[in-house]
């Protein structure tokens, strides 16, 4: 099962890394912005705009699989890899900067996705079981 979640997180970080960068690729060769007819046929004629859709529904499958088996909590914190990844990619292929604040960001979500995932596996599985006892279904008493 570790297996999954381990493949399944990186599918997930690879397509929404592939979205926003292709989102940022899109817009940058669909400038200058104007509401003309050729602004939409630069819009449309460029694969980044695709590349961008056909990712965001990768995405979209795969979290929904993984929402099927992994816990809530550390899915939701780890579905944030990407901002790390885009964060980096963004710096070596468009020239931004990352400065102490990205840095710091960063650490903090790798803390917390570490943290939420701690604290699920050690959680006992007592908690999972809350099935009502006999005495509260019965009516009258």
């Amino acid at each position: 099962m570790k297996r999954f979640y381990l493949v399944g997180f990186l599918t997930l970080t690879l397509f929404d890394t592939l979205t926003q960068i292709s989102i940022k690729y899109a817009g940058a060769h669909a400038l200058p912005l104007e509401f003309s007819a050729a602004w939409l046929g630069r819009l449309f004629g460029n694969l980044w705009v695709y590349g961008a859709v056909l990712s965001y529904i990768g995405a979209f499958f795969t979290w929904m699989t993984l929402l099927r088996r992994a816990p809530v909590g550390p899915a939701f914190a780890a579905s944030h890899l990407e901002i790390i990844s885009v964060l980096v990619l963004s710096s070596i292929l468009f020239n931004e900067h990352i400065g102490w604040g990205g840095i710091l960001g960063c650490a903090l979500i790798l803390l917390g996705i570490i943290f939420l995932a701690i604290g699920e596996t050690s959680a006992p599985e007592a908690e999972n079981d809350k099935t009502p006892n006999a005495e509260k279904l019965e009516p009258g008493a």
